[in-house]
């Protein structure tokens, strides 16, 4: 199976969907922070944010490895079991890090907000998905999986500010 950042490396659509809304740049691996997991399991930064966070790959393996987000401010959270879930989720919920409640209300108020900038999100959504070969969950299924990931399987996932040995805040709380 090919790899899926290879996939998006070679699928222009998809990586423009991916960096604006997604706000998801494989270019920008490196958090400006020096962490570590509190398991001392191996992480891996692999993408960022345009805003200085980062997305890291969680222990030993390939793109299935759990993918864990750290923002610039000292918040993190597990929010992936997987690239293609991470994908996935910024496919269809690229406003998801302000969907606190995880409700579909929430994100149908926040995607409203986005259509008024972007009347052709969906139609770009749908081809990123079909250039990348992925079906896409509804919003409601999205975000109910992510917080499942951030807030159950998430505890084994704290992230550590190296120099001082403090946690990061979690940024969604159970």
């Amino acid at each position: 199976m090919e790899s899926l950042i290879a996939a998006v490396r070679e699928q222009e659509e998809a990586a423009r969907f991916l960096a604006w809304p997604g706000d998801f740049d494989l270019d920008r691996g490196d958090h400006v922070e020096e962490v570590h997991l509190a398991s001392g399991a191996a992480l891996e930064g692999f993408a960022g944010d345009g805003v200085g966070g980062t997305y890291f790959f969680c222990g030993e393996g390939g793109e299935e490895r759990p993918v864990l987000y750290a923002d610039s401010e000292g918040g993190a959270a597990l929010v992936a079991v997987g690239l293609r879930e991470l994908v996935r989720l910024l496919l269809v919920v690229p406003w998801w890090r302000d969907c606190q409640a995880f409700t579909d209300k929430e994100s149908r108020e926040l995607e409203a907000e986005y259509l008024e900038d972007m009347p052709d999100l969906v139609a770009r959504r749908d081809r990123a998905a079909a250039a990348l070969g992925l079906g896409l969950p509804d919003q409601a299924e999205a975000l109910a999986r992510l917080r499942e990931v951030a807030t159950q399987l998430g505890e084994d996932f704290v992230l550590i500010f190296t120099p001082e040995g403090r946690p990061y805040e979690l940024l969604f709380t159970p």
